[in-house]
């Protein structure tokens, strides 16, 4: 992929204005996608139109993970894992740094998939409390990642949990590209894929993925028409590109 190709981030102003905080993020609120109600804890992240755009391809197969092993790194609220569950997949790998963000994920998967028929076996949800791959369990791999990261380019909040959530910007993508190229978590053939905006530094996140060895391409490109513009990327490991 030719970097160039990617949109520079916003201007600084403008980036901002389109990720400040709305205050309720200590307090409970909802969510509702598929006809699912539901209830969001307080510190948990509430998904937004960005993060629809996976689960609406993880439930259709577009990201296809039926009988697959699903690491949903950064799985916040979780709807991506009961998503998973609802496809099909094998086992599913609810990770994220926010331990009553992994709880609520796992519960959501549980309660809202639906069950299977009988004799066939049920997804298995891992709750996994990890910084990245930071104590994600040894010896095992799977074979499709998806990851909606919080790669806002500037900051928004001093909030922590709201950095956490929206604007730890792309060194955290650094870190997540050269522990999934480090350790032996990928299996042969596996996808991986990283949705972000032009509220992010687009070109430096694909470029730490090429330098871990990673090739990439453009899996969606979606104009909300207000100037931004959100990229799901597909990387899988291999010669650079």
């Amino acid at each position: 992929m030719d970097l160039l190709t990617l949109p520079p981030p916003l201007p600084a102003e403008r980036i901002v204005e389109l990720n400040r905080p709305k205050g309720d993020l200590h307090t409970t609120r909802s969510y509702r996608w598929n006809g699912w109600d539901i209830e969001v804890p307080p510190g948990v992240f509430r998904p937004g139109l960005t993060s629809a755009m996976i689960f609406d391809r993880v439930l259709s197969g577009e990201i296809e993970v039926r009988g697959r092993r699903y690491l949903a790194m950064g799985c916040g609220l979780g709807v991506e894992v009961a998503a998973a569950a609802a496809r099909g997949a094998a086992d599913v790998y609810a990770v994220d740094v926010h331990p009553a963000s992994v709880a609520t994920a796992a519960d959501n998967a549980r309660r809202l998939a639906p069950a299977r028929p009988a004799g066939e076996r049920s997804t298995r949800v891992h709750a996994v409390v990890a910084d990245v791959l930071d104590g994600f369990p040894q010896d095992t791999r799977v074979d499709v990642v998806t990851f909606n990261p919080p790669a806002v380019s500037r900051p928004v909040s001093d909030d922590p949990d709201v950095v956490r959530n929206v604007c730890a910007g792309a060194p955290l993508l650094e870190r997540f590209f050269a522990q999934l190229a480090g350790r032996d978590v990928l299996a042969p053939g596996a996808e991986v894929y990283v949705i972000a905006s032009n509220t992010a530094d687009l070109r430096e996140i694909v470029a730490h993925a090429v330098a871990h060895g990673f090739t990439s391409e453009v899996a969606l490109r979606h104009d909300w028409d207000d100037g931004v513009l959100t990229y799901l990327f597909r990387f899988t490991a291999g010669a650079r590109a």
